[in-house]
């Protein structure tokens, strides 16, 4: 799997922020296909950090309902795979530079 498919977007919550400011840790989310070797080598590769460790977690499919005024919509928001990447001592990314 090539690097550039591996990261498909960094997930920007209030908890993320919380443990990126005290923890030094950043998720992403990744290709379901992609392991923890990929990860670290994408993360370092594209933002030129150190990695400690990687933790993946696959998030399950919500189904999810709504009411309108033409009745109740159903749907189901799909699963996908989140990575937690804690990095070295002193190194940070700034996720916020390209928005």
């Amino acid at each position: 799997m090539k690097l550039s498919e591996v990261l498909i977007r960094p997930i920007l919550t209030e908890k993320a922020n919380a443990q990126q400011e005290k923890l030094r840790r950043y998720a992403f989310k990744v290709n379901k296909k992609a392991n923890k070797l990929e990860i670290k080598k994408a993360v370092e590769g594209f933002y030129g950090v150190t990695i400690l460790d990687v933790n993946t977690v696959v998030v399950p499919a919500k189904h999810k309902s709504r009411f309108t005024k033409s009745g109740v919509v159903e749907g189901r928001k799909p699963s996908y795979k989140k990575a937690l990447v804690t990095l070295a001592e002193g190194e940070s990314i700034d996720l916020y530079s390209n928005i």
